[in-house]
């Protein structure tokens, strides 16, 4: 069974920064690529970063420039470190994990972006 332990939440004021870590642990096979999911106030979970193993990135337009994903191999962990940092990014950030079998989640970290 896969497990997917986020931190690094927390409030901070617009302009400033976090860094989200995900610790994943258990059997992982044909791993496709870990990534972030943010889901806004009332809003639906959207795609904000992913990592394929051989470290390829891809960005949502909104976070271009301002977030960078990262992942140590060795730890299974992969990390989000977010500057710049708007009101509007405020939410709940999911770690996931997708295979050729299925999607794993993690349990979700709250930020909170103080204009």
């Amino acid at each position: 069974q896969v497990r997917l332990v986020e931190s690094g939440g927390g409030l901070v004021q617009a302009g400033g920064s976090l860094r989200l870590s995900c610790a994943a642990s258990g059997s992982i096979f044909r791993l496709n690529y870990m990534g972030w999911y943010r889901q806004g106030p009332g809003k639906q979970r959207d795609l904000i970063a992913t990592i394929t193993s051989s470290g390829s990135t891809n960005y949502a337009d909104s976070v271009k420039d301002r977030f960078t994903i990262s992942r140590d191999n060795a730890k299974n962990t992969v990390y989000l470190q977010m500057n710049s940092l708007k009101p509007e990014d405020t939410g709940v950030y999911y770690c996931a994990l997708n295979t050729d079998f299925r999607m794993y989640w993690g349990q979700g970290t709250q930020v909170t972006v103080s204009s």
